[in-house]
């Protein structure tokens, strides 16, 4: 035995004011949305959204409302859409009049033959097993034919079945008792010439025709409690179970009488709809549309020497403290005695950095600087305060950026800044890994994206500074693929999903801008080094 649910929707959604909205199919006819995808549509024509996009709910469709038409993302199929409003949802008890039901049945359209329908089918195979194994239990468990469905009080409305007549062709008789401990008890009976496989009222809201439901939607609350679910692994990879295995345990689950709700793990929607070049707009305060990278073309220090005492200080009397790169005393000679030698920088001499006050031996930060990017800059190695310009090793490439007519979640009142980095495969230079050996650059051009307000132009500016001076990107090895002599991210975080925030690099996402502010601070970018 297992308890009914019917669900009850806000007067002022979709449903409560009698909206539906529906698709054309192959057959030329009218096939409606799922009732959640209703609303979601209903939501975004109400707020004058000029378009919107079903991949959040599982389905890979963009509604453009302007001219009424819905458009697969990776066929481009166009079809056309219509907003019905008179279904009315009821709201009252007593029969309902079958014109004002909610679309079910012949009236909402037979699904046809298209890509669109198969989809839908599909999760309903699977579906109808598991009702087709439960009603075996149900009827096997009970000689005289007769269901008990538990109603809570929450279940008010009327039934949106026909009482008296079952869906197969027979007879069905409905009665209510009370039971003693007060709980509402409705029972079904069903006569000998109704068929085994008659559909129980109200118990699978994916068998119904013309239903556009994949396997899950935005929330879990269309699966039953106590119903495993298993999110299948999507074909760009992500998701927890590998679509075989999600498949077999549905199987062994199925005959074993055990209820199983096969989920597609949501993709994320990593860029907006297309845009013409026509649409796209420079950023205000900004020259240009593209910064393009060389060589190694920062100039290099004479030598360790006096890099390091340009950012020092003697220290004539050092405290009996470790210097935290050889891990000697201070007040003894350099662990790289023996191993480095400079004139001029004696094992002894102790020196302290002008900002944080650190102090090392002389020779160990000559040895520091040999071991970097020799760029001229020096970085404590105890709390990172960058003295000088620092650069990266970034390999060449281009960076573009301009204005789409589109709004990020979470910041639906302004436009968005489209970064475009592109950078080719190539040979490590002297400053890289593995000098003369050839690098791979996956995944480029890399599309990442900023609001277009005052915050979000600063971060660009300071992310052109950064590409500029080549730390964006480095080669190393990916924590993704494990791939080694690869271009990588630099520790400067970015955005790459538009419209979602599955994987974290997306919105909305209210201390992104603090926090790649931070970052680029960390690297030693600030407003103090930006070029009016």
């Amino acid at each position: 035995m297992r308890p009914v649910r019917r669900n009850f929707y806000d007067p002022s959604s979709a449903p409560g004011k009698g909206i539906v909205w529906e698709w054309e199919n192959d057959n030329n006819s009218w096939t409606p949305y799922d009732m959640d995808i209703c609303i979601t549509i209903q939501n975004a024509y109400e707020k004058q959204h000029p378009w919107l996009d079903l991949s959040s709910l599982g389905f890979c469709y963009l509604i453009y409302f302007n001219s009424m038409s819905q458009v697969n993302r990776q066929t481009q199929r166009k079809r056309r859409l219509r907003r019905r409003m008179d279904l009315a949802y009821p709201l009252t008890m007593g029969s309902i009049p079958k014109s004002q039901s909610w679309p079910v049945g012949t009236n909402s359209g037979h699904p046809c033959s298209c890509q669109q329908c198969l989809l839908v089918n599909s999760t309903r195979a699977a579906s109808n097993a598991i009702l087709a194994s439960q009603r075996r239990k149900v009827y096997s468990g009970n000689n005289n034919g007769t269901l008990a469905v538990h109603q809570s009080n929450t279940f008010n409305g009327t039934a949106l079945w026909s009482l008296g007549t079952t869906p197969g062709g027979g007879t069905a008789k409905i009665e209510q008792v009370r039971s003693a401990n007060g709980v509402q008890v409705t029972t079904f009976s069903r006569s000998q010439s109704a068929p085994s496989h008659t559909q129980l009222p109200g118990q699978n809201n994916l068998n119904r025709p013309g239903t556009q439901r994949v396997a899950i939607l935005s929330t879990r609350a269309s699966i039953p409690p106590g119903v495993p679910a298993l999110p299948v692994k999507n074909l760009n990879g992500t998701g927890p179970v590998h679509p075989a295995l999600a498949g077999m345990t549905g199987i062994l689950m199925c005959a074993a009488g055990l209820p199983v709700c096969l989920t597609r793990a949501p993709k994320p929607i990593l860029h907006p709809p297309p845009v013409n070049k026509s649409d796209m707009k420079p950023v205000p305060g900004i020259n240009g549309i593209c910064r393009k990278t060389k060589k190694k073309h920062l100039k290099k220090s004479k030598n360790p020497e006096d890099v390091v005492r340009r950012y020092i200080q003697k220290v004539k009397n050092p405290p009996d403290e470790d210097c935290t790169i050889c891990m000697e005393r201070l007040v003894s000679s350099s662990g790289y005695e023996g191993i480095l030698r400079h004139k001029g920088v004696k094992p002894e001499l102790v020196g302290k950095l002008g900002k944080c006050g650190h102090m090392y031996h002389l020779l160990c930060l000559v040895a520091m600087y040999n071991n970097g990017n020799k760029d001229g800059s020096l970085q404590c190695p105890t709390c990172k305060a960058i003295y000088g310009e620092k650069t990266g090793t970034q390999p060449p490439g281009k960076m573009e950026f301009h204005i789409i007519p589109h709004s990020l979640p979470g910041y639906l009142d302004c436009k968005t800044i489209r970064i475009v980095y592109d950078v080719p495969a190539g040979i490590q230079g002297p400053e890289h890994p593995n000098p003369g050996k050839k690098f791979t650059a996956r995944g480029f051009p890399r599309h990442c994206y900023l609001p277009d307000n005052e915050k979000g132009r600063k971060v660009l500016k300071l992310l052109i500074v950064a590409w500029e001076r080549r730390l964006i990107f480095t080669i190393g090895t990916s924590n993704t693929t494990g791939e080694s002599d690869t271009v990588v991210w630099n520790e400067i975080h970015h955005k790459t999903e538009f419209g979602s925030n599955l994987t974290g690099h997306g919105y909305p996402d209210s201390n992104y801008l603090d926090n790649v502010l931070a970052e680029l601070m960390s690297q030693g970018v600030s407003e103090a080094g930006l070029k009016d």
